[in-house]
């Protein structure tokens, strides 16, 4: 009797304690709560108009899929150059000479080029500037592999160990890169266009834009450095108002509208404006020196100058690990190391002859081969030697 009235006991107090501690857990505050991607708050996931499925979308694979579309942009930019080099070579093989822009086929190469254009101005909307910026590299890759195999160019040495470097230096990048993405808003770009270390950084900008434009303009220096350095330093502008552009482009799709602030449309011109005066700058280098030269320097200034603004203006390395951004770094060098290899003597090898064969020259006999003199480039050797002792003896006559 005595054991079954302690086993009642124990049974009534076991069964207390589960209520007592059935109450505590119900008006306590749960422990584990879940929360929403980036800055986004519950009260604008509830206002969202999309599914909650694409709001709370993982940090990874919102950048993975910004770096796929910068991949994916880059080759069809390559494919698109390619074609139109291919287009410009077959009608140069014509007979009748037709504008270029008649051809279907170069038609479709600005389409591809569009289409690229576009991808990596979506992944500048899903991924962080810091990584978006680098992976230009994989046009080079492309562009070199495209036209060996269909240009029917030659492979070098050169490219293989470039390509190899380029490739080693793209996985780096994409393995280690920083998951800084964020979501966009307009008040979030306004509060960082007014931070000290943004207004810091665009002072030392804007003054040594100025030197430079002064060297260029009054001193009349039209070294490749100083072009490209100009260049690039509007091209941190541009990635700065494009990766503004695009993440407020996103963030309005996923239900959080952007349009109705004027920074939007600030970013724009801001965008259209520091694109063109680059692409003036970029021009004018391409003009003055081989494309060999340009290509390689215009890539590692502009992909240095994209870091440094995604780094000052939207704080992508805060909080990263010190190994990610060694690693990182590294990738970044691989690709410059890899991409100044591939573009290294490419366009010189088709210049191998130093002099003018004249031997295609119709009702010619015989046709020597003729110097350029030095000293007049207007004049080429004994071509004009020649017209002026035929004029002296067809006066004599």
């Amino acid at each position: 009797v005595e054991d079954e009235g302690w086993r009642r006991g124990r049974r009534g107090s076991a069964s207390w304690r589960g209520r007592e501690g059935t109450e505590r857990m119900a008006s306590a505050s749960p422990v584990i709560t879940l929360r929403p991607f980036g800055n986004v708050t519950h009260q604008q996931l509830a206002q969202s108009t999309v599914p909650p499925v694409w709001s709370a979308l993982h940090l990874y694979q919102t950048s993975l899929l910004g770096t796929i579309l910068a991949i994916t942009g880059n080759i069809l930019i390559s494919i698109s150059l390619n074609i139109q080099k291919y287009t410009h070579v077959r009608l140069l093989c014509q007979e009748s000479l037709k504008p270029y822009y008649t051809s279907k086929l170069w038609w479709c190469g600005i389409f591809l080029m569009g289409l690229g254009e576009l991808g990596n101005f979506a992944a500048y909307g899903f991924a962080p500037a810091t990584l978006v910026a680098p992976l230009g590299c994989v046009s080079v890759i492309a562009s070199a592999a495209i036209s060996v195999v269909f240009l029917k160019e030659r492979l070098r040495s050169s490219d293989i160990l470039g390509g190899s470097l380029t490739v080693l230096g793209t996985y780096l990048l994409v393995t280690f890169a920083i998951n800084g993405q964020q979501e966009i808003t307009a008040i979030k770009i306004r509060n960082y266009i007014v931070s000290w270390q943004f207004l810091v950084y665009l002072t030392l900008e804007f003054l040594l834009f100025c030197a430079l434009l002064y060297l260029n303009k009054r001193k009349g220096l039209n070294h490749i450095i100083i072009l490209l350095l100009m260049s690039s330093l509007l091209a941190s502008l541009t990635v700065i108002s494009v990766k503004a552009v695009a993440g407020m482009v996103t963030t309005s799709i996923e239900g959080q509208l952007q349009f109705q602030y004027p920074i939007f449309y600030v970013m724009v011109l801001i965008m259209i404006a520091s694109c063109i005066f680059q692409v003036q700058f970029l021009n004018q280098a391409m003009r003055l020196y081989n494309a060999t030269e340009v290509v390689p320097i215009n890539f590692v200034l502009f992909t240095t100058s994209a870091i440094i603004a995604g780094v000052i203006f939207y704080q992508e390395f805060y909080g990263a690990a010190l190994l990610n951004v060694f690693m990182f770094l590294f990738g970044c060098m691989l690709s410059f190391l890899g991409v100044f290899l591939i573009a290294k003597n490419r366009e010189k090898q088709t210049a191998k002859v130093p002099y003018i064969d004249m031997g295609i020259i119709p009702k010619q006999r015989k046709a020597g081969k003729i110097q350029p003199e030095l000293n007049n480039i207007n004049s080429y050797g004994t071509v004009r030697g020649e017209q002026q002792n035929n004029s002296v003896g067809e006066n004599a006559k």
